[in-house]
């Protein structure tokens, strides 16, 4: 059974890598080297991301879209916000339930009303 910290790295983080690569490149012009540098990632990494050969799998709600849309656009202004900025986005993710369906749907087994994501740890 996966873990939902395996699913965010597993999944959710390449898919938040592939809409900022997408912005990156296409909305603010940089080259696929730049926007692989900026993401620590490969060039080659960035272009599977282009291709939608990488991290195909998670769609995102518009809302989440939205906010992804808003750290492209910090983190071209400041490559050094790309930690923080993902960082909220996954709060985001957990908080829209979409760290939940993506759970579910790895997971076939856990209970129809899981909600291990959503809990806080006190």
């Amino acid at each position: 059974m996966l873990q939902p910290q395996e699913i965010e790295v597993w999944y959710i983080l390449p898919a938040i890598r592939r809409e900022l690569a997408m912005l990156l490149t296409k909305k603010h012009g940089l080259s696929q080297k730049d926007t692989a540098k900026i993401l620590n990632v490969s060039a080659p990494a960035v272009s599977q991301y282009m291709k939608s050969k990488r991290a195909s799998e998670v769609k995102f709600t518009k809302n989440t879209s939205k906010l992804i849309e808003k750290a492209s656009e910090k983190i071209f202004k400041d490559n050094s916000k790309l930690i923080s900025e993902i960082q909220i986005l996954i709060a985001a993710i957990r908080k829209d339930l979409t760290l939940c369906r993506i759970h579910k749907n790895k997971n076939k087994d856990l209970p129809a009303k899981c909600c291990v994501c959503l809990r806080e740890i006190k």
